[in-house]
């Protein structure tokens, strides 16, 4: 079946920091007959990257922790275990951001990665992707607060085992869902990983 879709109309409703855009469209349905014209807020940020850093031969993950106000009702309050992450520039490729966004945030420099998946966040409300990551890193190095002073991060560093960190995963002591797939991931390919980085 051929899934077609129409935009009759977009209009922009918000622009500041983000954007905000209102879809009129319409789409095929499974019957093959046209949908009614539905109307959508789209929220538009552009599209991320994100890396596990990770160090096979002490089998240690670093972790980043920061205030998130998206975060200030939740259960465990606002601020999140995370794994290092950015806004993809125009022109910046994905394995670019998680370079550098790892110094800034981390102090670690990536010397391999591995992509894991492209992912859509919340593809009823935004359009953001995620490019996700499992990134080789020393994690002697990883230590202390970090971030963008212009940008208003305050960003604090913690370096955890494997198994510590499949334990918070277990527990839900990490909410963020880059953090969960990615550690997830690493559960499912944690010996092979290692054998991988620690041989090459």
């Amino acid at each position: 079946m051929t899934k077609d879709f129409e935009v009759v109309e977009k209009n922009v409703c918000y622009q500041g920091f983000f954007r905000l855009e209102k879809y009129h469209l319409r789409h095929r349905l499974f019957s093959g007959e046209w949908s009614a014209l539905l109307t959508r807020e789209m929220f538009e940020r552009g599209h991320a990257a994100a890396v596990l850093p990770y160090d096979p031969v002490r089998d240690e993950i670093v972790m980043i922790e920061q205030f998130r106000p998206g975060a200030i009702d939740a259960p465990g309050g606002p601020w999140l275990l995370e794994i290092v992450a950015g806004m993809i520039e125009t022109g910046e490729t994905a394995e670019a951001v998680v370079k550098r966004e790892s110094i800034e945030e981390s102090g670690c420099i990536v010397t391999d990665l591995i992509p894991l998946y492209d992912f859509l966040v919340s593809p009823g409300g935004t359009t953001e992707r995620i490019a996700l990551f499992c990134g080789r890193v020393d994690a002697a190095s990883a230590d202390g607060i970090h971030g963008v002073n212009e940008e208003g991060e305050d960003i604090k560093v913690h370096v955890v085992t494997f198994d510590t960190a499949m334990a918070l995963l277990k527990s839900q002591k990490i909410t963020a869902a880059s953090a969960i797939i990615a550690l997830q991931w690493l559960a499912l390919n944690h010996g092979e990983v290692r054998a991988r980085w620690i041989a090459g």
